[in-house]
């Protein structure tokens, strides 16, 4: 999970300080080393990524334009099935719960929508979007096959073969 600015300033602050400049949960500086161990002991540990885009299984992911390549990518060796949608198009709620509904069965693959809304039409034409729905199938970060239309048995089939290949 990225870091809220807020916490990665704090922690930039920590790095640039140094625990001898810095107030410990109201022990100034001038408190011995020991107790200010001690209090810090109890405090679990902040953990939080920086610019790193990882897909998550088992769900479908909400991609835009700044975010479908570094998840792509993240995905490494793993298949990533996009869909492409408008929020207008009948055909793309239909079959939107399907799609949700592979992504919990394909455990093994990333499963991703990008909304072809106005902020996104760059990156829809990039891909090659002709309508919608349109599902791309990539593998290494390349497309490898595609369904166009609401043919969830063929999508089935495209994701099954890619599997196997």
């Amino acid at each position: 999970m990225p870091c809220r600015p807020a916490v990665a300033a704090q922690l930039d602050l920590l790095r640039t300080r140094g625990a001898n400049n810095l107030w410990v949960a109201g022990f100034p500086s001038s408190s011995s080393s020991s107790s200010r161990r001690d209090l810090l002991r109890l405090v679990p540990p902040v953990r939080c990524s920086v610019d790193v885009l990882a897909p998550t299984v088992g769900t479908v992911t909400e991609v835009d334009i700044d975010t479908f390549w570094p998840l792509v990518k993240g995905a490494g060796d793993k298949i990533v099935v996009l869909d492409m949608y408008t929020q207008w198009c009948g055909p793309c709620k239909i079959i939107a719960p399907r799609f949700k509904e592979l992504s919990e069965k394909n455990l093994d693959v990333v499963f991703l929508k990008l909304d072809c809304n106005e902020k996104n039409k760059p990156l829809a034409k990039e891909l090659g979007i002709k309508a919608v729905p349109t599902f791309k199938i990539f593998k290494g970060g390349e497309v490898v096959k595609e369904v166009r239309g609401a043919k969830f048995d063929d999508l089935v089939l495209a994701i099954e073969t890619t599997k196997q290949s």
